[in-house]
């Protein structure tokens, strides 16, 4: 079994890192990053695209007023981190990281974590009970008040019918008002090539990937109010001048949609 602190076996959170431009990666992920970017740069392209979309929507949603974010799926810390974002908005605003790998765990409560601002725990998507009743969560964040989940590039590591179950048990917990930021590795812009290559280096990982169609990400998020511009390839998304990841990402899509009655 690949446990996700083995530095020989590829961590698709050190490979997004690698590909971001961090340093918090080892040799196999190098290696397996290189692999991904073998014929071009779309994956390397669609992790930068993300973290694009995923500073631009925290943004967007700390200025209609939340402060309160819930972060599932953080990876290693990259600056500008979701609190640092946010902040810039809403200084007083309140941070609440969860990942599934120890190591990411470690380097953010090493490195980001503050007490009563930003806290990091280790839980699984695939268990969202165990996320919402966590004691550090609860004390960090108010479930009657309005909270943003980030769900960005998490949801294709999660195999099988079950993602809108989940989905439905997180944002039940969640109060009107609240938003749910979202992407997704999507097929419909992938080749059958370029999907077989993409699978069959995560395969190596603890967190294999599993892309969907814009119709069964639709899913995920219907019953949202979506904002504009709805769900879209997520460079598309609101993009702005001096974008620090303008790279244009087809393969992912992504929406942010407000709960209002879910």
């Amino acid at each position: 079994m690949i446990t996700p602190t083995d530095a020989s076996k590829p961590s698709s959170a050190r490979i997004y890192d690698y590909m971001l431009g961090g340093e918090e990666w080892f040799g196999a992920d190098e290696a397996a990053a290189k692999i991904l970017m073998a014929d071009d740069t779309w994956v390397r392209d669609a992790c930068r695209a993300n973290r694009g979309f995923l500073l631009r929507a925290a943004r967007e949603v700390a200025t209609l007023g939340v402060t309160q974010f819930l972060e599932i799926g953080c990876g290693l810390p990259t600056r500008p981190n979701v609190h640092e974002t946010v902040r810039s908005v809403q200084p007083a605003a309140r941070v609440a990281y969860v990942d599934n790998d120890p190591t990411v765990v470690t380097h953010n409560q090493a490195n980001v974590d503050e007490p009563g601002a930003v806290v990091t725990i280790e839980a699984d998507l695939n268990q969202p009970h165990d996320i919402l009743n966590n004691p550090e969560i609860r004390g960090l964040l108010d479930f009657t008040r309005p909270i943003a989940l980030i769900l960005v590039g998490v949801w294709h590591f999660l195999p099988g019918p079950d993602t809108r179950k989940i989905m439905d048990v997180l944002c039940d917990a969640l109060a009107p008002g609240s938003y749910v930021v979202l992407t997704h590795a999507c097929s419909d812009a992938m080749t059958e090539a370029k999907k077989a290559a993409g699978q069959a280096v995560y395969r190596q990982t603890s967190n294999p990937a599993h892309p969907r169609t814009t119709a069964e990400i639709s899913l995920l998020i219907d019953g949202l109010e979506l904002l504009s511009p709805g769900l879209v390839p997520v460079a598309k998304w609101n993009s702005i001048d001096n974008d620090p990841y303008p790279q244009d990402a087809p393969a992912v899509i992504g929406a942010v949609g407000m709960i209002s009655q879910y």
